[in-house]
């Protein structure tokens, strides 16, 4: 179907942006958002989809067993080859395949458009349903996490779906909400088109994924383009302390009201949280932290929540994760700050994110496995204040530079052990410093070795700054082995 027949299309009055036919539809992955498409189309075929292609990438075992069953529902699976053959109406990309990689340029080649599932999800969702999109290099899992749980507490069925929970096109598949809290990738949100949620959120852009979109400046387009679409009656929300982000603000500031439509809300400003962008600019709307109180003011109401110490999530990017959130939600209109204060301060830490996981002869634990920037274990390292961690770094190497980490870590760090395939790139680069280093093959060596090095009152965290591939699946795996290896020293050498 080329773009002059799309432009004939009928189509479905309820959903955001769907046609009544789907075509000939290509899939390309079959990782977790790849099956997930595909479960959506393969019980549409007959009706709104013509016919179901899957490139499906490399052979495995569990992929070759689910694409048998595709198959056996009348879907064309093919293996082991970037080539794209036919034509296709569209086409829904996986996020580990990047826009510029051949694989992906041939299947746009073959397609009327390549999209995300987050697009293709948001698409096929209820015409008046509600999303609340969340993207930055780091902070998202927590605010998309804080979102929901407040949305929920004022008594909204709100779903957290994308990167946390489940993939955006499962959770509309069930039709059983209306308002979807999105955590979204740069990956994601490169091949959008019509995406437009009800409120965004961009928390912060600093270097990552940069061998996926091929410079800096690619990857911060991407995240941008997570309020391109937004108009009249949303809402988004900017990290104005991150000065790529603050670039955005100043551009939307600039723009003339008939060209920005959508309210906008910048947390902080140059000179940190603690500053308010109405004072500093004359901004509409501003939030910041007003001495240690959330506050946020928009549309001529100041609402004054709680104080950053009464959160459970410490640190201070945990209270401008928490101010993203409340911002978010009182965009939404859908509770009272009595009730929002209330969410505040029921919201405990996440898995995975500076999550307290017991204690080993007096030494307290934390884990932090999603710390996989020099970026998030920079926030982890400030969470702790005066206190001066032993932290354990390494993993899979994304080869970011490592200058600011080492200086940060002189300040407030009280050992480093280095391991994994990063160990010794990282020991290097610590070499110098007046940091103690110490260097581990594996995890569980590390943390022994921090153990080791550890007196009753300290504190271990285990924030990596590296993916985990090297050893384990992916972050979520690393955390959990930790944790459990906290548990075992923690019985063999008490409490």
């Amino acid at each position: 179907m080329n773009e002059q027949k799309r432009d004939k299309q009928k189509w479905d009055e309820q959903r955001k942006h769907a046609p009544l036919n789907l075509g000939d539809v290509l899939v390309l992955g079959l990782g977790k958002s790849g099956r997930a498409v595909c479960d959506y189309c393969v019980n549409l075929l007959g009706t709104r989809v013509a016919s179901l292609t899957i490139a499906a990438g490399a052979k495995n075992d569990d992929a070759l067993v689910c694409a048998q069953a595709y198959v056996d529902r009348g879907a064309r699976v093919y293996f082991d080859s970037t080539d794209v053959e036919g034509a296709y109406d569209v086409c829904i990309a996986s996020p580990g395949i990047s826009e510029f990689s051949e694989f992906y340029q041939n299947a746009a080649a073959h397609s009327t458009e390549v999209i995300s599932e987050v697009e293709f999800a948001w698409r096929e969702s209820a015409k008046d349903s509600r999303w609340i999109a969340i993207t930055g290099t780091n902070g998202k899992t927590t605010t998309t996490a804080l979102i929901t749980h407040l949305l929920n507490v004022a008594g909204v069925d709100a779903r957290a779906v994308g990167n946390i929970g489940n993939t955006c096109i499962d959770e509309v598949a069930k039709h059983d909400t209306s308002c979807y809290v999105a955590e979204v990738s740069s990956y994601q949100l490169a091949s959008t088109r019509y995406f437009k949620p009800s409120v965004a959120v961009l928390l912060n852009i600093t270097p990552d994924h940069i061998s996926w979109h091929k410079t800096f400046e690619a990857y911060a387009q991407a995240k941008q383009k997570i309020y391109a679409n937004c108009g009249s009656g949303d809402a988004v929300v900017l990290d104005a302390t991150n000065d790529v982000v603050r670039s955005m603000v100043r551009e939307i500031k600039a723009a003339q009201h008939e060209k920005r439509t959508f309210a906008y809300l910048p947390m902080g400003t140059q000179q940190g949280l603690r500053s308010s962008m109405i004072e500093a600019c004359g901004s509409e709307n501003a939030v910041y932290l007003d001495g240690d109180v959330l506050t946020v003011e928009y549309e001529g109401v100041c609402h004054r929540l709680i104080p950053a110490s009464e959160l459970q999530i410490k640190g201070e990017h945990n209270a401008s994760n928490a101010l993203a959130a409340a911002s978010a939600v009182i965009a939404l209109g859908v509770c009272s700050d009595e009730v929002l204060c209330e969410g505040l301060r029921s919201f405990e830490p996440i898995e995975h994110r500076i999550e307290p996981c017991g204690s080993v002869a007096g030494v307290r634990c934390y884990n932090d496995s999603k710390a996989t920037n020099v970026d998030a274990t920079l926030k982890a390292l400030a969470a702790f204040g005066d206190e001066k961690p032993l932290v354990l770094l390494g993993g899979h190497d994304k080869g970011t530079d490592l200058s600011e980490l080492v200086a940060v870590s002189e300040q407030h760090v009280k050992a480093v052990v280095c391991f994994g395939a990063a160990g010794q790139r990282f020991f290097d680069a610590f070499e110098p410093s007046s940091v103690p280093t110490y260097r581990a093959d594996h995890l569980e060596d590390a943390l022994d070795c921090a153990l080791d090095h550890a007196q009753s009152g300290d504190i271990v965290i285990l924030s990596p700054a590296c993916a985990s591939f090297d050893e384990f699946s992916g972050f979520p795996e690393r955390g959990r082995v930790f944790k459990s290896l906290v548990a075992t020293r923690s019985q063999e050498r008490g409490k």
